[in-house]
C-alpha cells in the first residue's frame, strides 16, 4: 500500500527541516527578528529559497504526519503499543517545535499568536501567572520571550530525532503493522522491481514541494505574517497555521477557558486511550473503520472551521464535531475493549 510510503518520507522531511533551518540560523538574530527576516529574503543569496522551502517543508511535514497517522487508525497500527506511544510523543513536540517556528517570523499574525497561546497557561490554577512571565521574560511579549522560543526551536528538533530513532526502534523490533497481515519473512518480496515505482511517489512529493516554493512560496501562510507586530493594534481575526487549526477550533468550541486548554492538548493525547485495550479483533473491521471515518472527517471540518470566528452557527457545529473528534477514539476504545469481554 502506498499508505506506508509516508513514515520513510517523514524521516527524510525531518533531515530537511534540520540542514535549512541550519543555514537560517546564520543570519537570523532574536533583535529585530522582523528586520532579519527581510535580510534573509532580500539580501542573502538564495535565501529565499531556503526560507520557502523551511516554511513549506513544515507543511508537507504534517501532511504527511496527518497521513501517517490517519492510516494508524484505519489498519489498527496502535496494536503495537511503544511503537504509537513514542509517534504520539514525537507529534507533541513537532506541534511545539511549529509553533515556536511560527513565531520567529514576529509579523503581526505570529506575535499575537504568541499573546493568545501563552496567555492561556493563566488557566493554570496558582502557577499560571509565573509560569507566563517565566515564559514571556517579561510582563508581556517581548525581544525576551522571542529569544526563548528561537531557544527552543533549536533544540527540540535534536530531541525529536532521538525520539524518531526510538519510534524506529520499537518497530523494527516487532515489524510494522499489515493489512494483508504479511509478517514472516516468506511472506516477502524483493525491492527491485516490486516496490521502486511505489515509492517514486516520495520523489513526486518532494517535485510538488519545490513546485510550491517556487510558485506558490506563501500561499499557505497568512498575509499578516509580513506585516511587523504592532503591541497596539491586534488583528481582526487570530489564525495559525493550518496544521494547528483543528486544535485552535477545539479550543474555541468551548466556552470555558480552563476546559478549552484541557481539550486542546487532549486532542493530540486522546489518541493513547487506543492503548487500552490492547488486543485487536479483525471481526469488528467494519465498526472500527466507521469510527476511524468519522474521526477523520471531525478533523477536516475542525481545520476548515477555524479559518472563521466562532459565530452562529459555527459555534454549534464546532462544537457538536468536536464531541465527534473525541467520541470517535473513545468508541474505537470501547469496541476493543468489548471483544475482549466477548472473545476472552
Amino acid at each position: 500500500s502506498y499508505m506506508w510510503n509516508f513514515g520513510s518520507m517523514l524521516g527524510i522531511m525531518l533531515v530537511s527541516q534540520i540542514l535549512t533551518g541550519f543555514f537560517l540560523t546564520f543570519y537570523y538574530s532574536a533583535m529585530g527578528a522582523f528586520e532579519t527576516v527581510q535580510y534573509i529574503m532580500f539580501e542573502v543569496k538564495m535565501g529565499w529559497l531556503i526560507r520557502v522551502l523551511h516554511s513549506n517543508g513544515a507543511s508537507l511535514f504534517f501532511f504527511c504526519i496527518y497521513i501517517h497517522i490517519f492510516k494508524g487508525l484505519i489498519f489498527a497500527s496502535y496494536r503495537l503499543k511503544l511503537v504509537w506511544l513514542s509517534g504520539v510523543v514525537i507529534y507533541f513536540f513537532l506541534m511545539g517545535i511549529a509553533f515556536t517556528g511560527y513565531v520567529l517570523v514576529w509579523g503581526q499574525m505570529s506575535y499575537w499568536a504568541a499573546v493568545v497561546i501563552t496567555s492561556l497557561m493563566t488557566s493554570i490554577p496558582y502557577l499560571g501567572g509565573y509560569l507566563v512571565w517565566w515564559i514571556w521574560g517579561s510582563f508581556s511579549v517581548c525581544e525576551n520571550t522571542l529569544k526563548f522560543f528561537y531557544s527552543l526551536h533549536f533544540i527540540l528538533p535534536w530531541i525529536l530525532f532521538l525520539f524518531v530513532v526510538f519510534h524506529l526502534i520499537f518497530l523494527h523490533s516487532t515489524g510494522s503493522s499489515s493489512s494483508l497481515f504479511c509478517h514472516s519473512d516468506y511472506d516477502k518480496i524483493t525491492f527491485f522491481p516490486s516496490f521502486w515505482l511505489k515509492d517514486c511517489l516520495d520523489f513526486l512529493l518532494y517535485f510538488f514541494l519545490f513546485l510550491v516554493a517556487f510558485l506558490y512560496s506563501f500561499s499557505l501562510s497568512d498575509p499578516m505574517i509580513f506585516v511587523e507586530s504592532d503591541v497596539l493594534a491586534s488583528p481582526a481575526h487570530v489564525v495559525p497555521e493550518w496544521y494547528f487549526l483543528y486544535a485552535f477550533t477545539i479550543l474555541r468550541s468551548v466556552p470555558d477557558k480552563l476546559l478549552g486548554v484541557i481539550l486542546m492538548f487532549l486532542a493530540v493525547f486522546v489518541l493513547l486511550l487506543l492503548l487500552w485495550p490492547n488486543f485487536y479483533f479483525s471481526v469488528f473491521d467494519n465498526f472500527l473503520f466507521f469510527f476511524s471515518s468519522c474521526f477523520v472527517v471531525s478533523f477536516f471540518w475542525l481545520t476548515w472551521a477555524g479559518l472563521y470566528p466562532t459565530d452562529f452557527p459555527f459555534n454549534y457545529f464546532n462544537l457538536c464535531f468536536t464531541l465527534f473528534y473525541f467520541s470517535s477514539i473513545f468508541f474505537m476504545s470501547l469496541i476493543n475493549y468489548l471483544g475482549v469481554k466477548i472473545f476472552n
